[in-house]
């Protein structure tokens, strides 16, 4: 298991890593200077795939771990990171580094794992429960190449739980059980994330959420203090989290209240919980000046807690950015690996 101390040292690389630069890490009363860039890098490959729940052929970006070209008897774990809302596959690479981030951790102990960051367009990862058209979404685009956007059908859940994890498993030499896949993503994607988990515990062992929408019915208090008050109507939500958070939410899942509630993370932990089912790990983090979902993220916490389900929360000084996000995609890449990696 990789040591609290060895966490912070490749923690610690990722900041000189993101300056391009050197750190000097100090262990007791001896200091070393480590490079920026890891002496054994991955490989990031661009793929797509056929996507029969979408009727589309869908883009990912993947991560092969250091020693998967020339280890060719050996499998890996597997974690799927999730992009934002306006995002796209390339985002986790392109702005935060990840492979980099990966490579650094594998140098300083971590174990290796195959990353997959899938296009899930503005879904939020879930099965739309008002479908556009491909033909209605196209005249929507503008100038953008509709197929990268718009798909024929909208089961998103089905993508990503299905027609994704088969692909990749019989893509990739994956650990494909349960016990070795995760799942992670940044705001749209952490409630993706940390929704699909729970929605699909038999697949997932365990989901990182940075930054997510992890109780889109929370309307107040703020800042956040028990009894959370949650939406009766889209009315009350357009209010408090206004037009586009509505908005994209109602076409994902319905203008029903009661139907954003069977997708609540709260919700779907109460009844794995009831059923006496065992629950994925948890782990989501939040900047503390994050006026989105700072306060989500703590009725979040609060409900987990009195429901009596072990989790992982922090507060981190940041917004909802990305200078937030590259600080702290490492940590709950960290976290993943001590659960699946072994």
């Amino acid at each position: 298991m990789l040591t609290r101390t060895l966490a912070a040292v490749a923690l610690g690389t990722l900041v000189a890593i993101a300056q391009g630069c050197t750190v000097r890490v100090t262990r007791g009363d001896s200091a070393t200077a480590m490079p920026a860039a890891a002496s054994r890098t991955g490989e990031v490959r661009v793929a797509s795939f056929d996507a029969p729940s979408l009727g589309a052929r869908k883009h990912y970006v993947v991560y092969l771990p250091p020693s998967y070209a020339a280890r060719s008897d050996r499998r890996y774990p597997v974690v799927y990171y999730l992009h934002g809302a306006d995002g796209n596959e390339a985002d986790w690479v392109a702005r935060a580094a990840l492979d980099w981030v990966m490579d650094s951790l594998v140098a300083a102990g971590a174990p290796e794992m195959i990353v997959v960051m899938p296009d899930g367009d503005e879904s939020w990862y879930a099965s739309s429960a008002t479908p556009a058209s491909y033909a209605t979404c196209a005249a929507t685009r503008g100038g953008e190449d509709p197929t990268l956007r718009c798909v024929a059908r909208a089961d998103y859940d089905a993508y990503l739980t299905g027609d994704l994890v088969r692909h990749v498993d019989s893509t990739y030499r994956t650990r494909a059980d349960r016990a070795h896949r995760a799942i992670g993503g940044l705001s749209m994607g952490g409630f993706g994330a940390v929704r699909m988990a729970l929605a699909h515990p038999d697949l997932y062992a365990a989901a990182a959420s940075h930054s997510g929408v992890l109780s889109p019915l929370f309307v107040g208090p703020r800042p956040f203090a028990a009894p959370a008050r949650y939406a009766t109507t889209t009315d009350t939500i357009r209010a408090f989290m206004g037009e586009r958070y509505t908005r994209e939410l109602v076409a994902t899942l319905g203008a029903d209240v009661a139907a954003w509630a069977r997708s609540d993370p709260t919700a779907l932990a109460r009844r794995l919980r009831a059923e006496g089912r065992a629950l994925p790990e948890l782990h989501f983090d939040v900047g503390r000046d994050d006026a989105l979902v700072v306060d989500q993220n703590r009725a979040f916490d609060a409900e987990l807690t009195l429901l009596g389900v072990p989790h992982h929360f922090v507060e981190w000084p940041g917004r909802h950015d990305w200078a937030y996000w590259r600080a702290h995609v490492g940590e709950g890449l960290v976290w993943i690996g001590e659960l699946i990696g072994q």
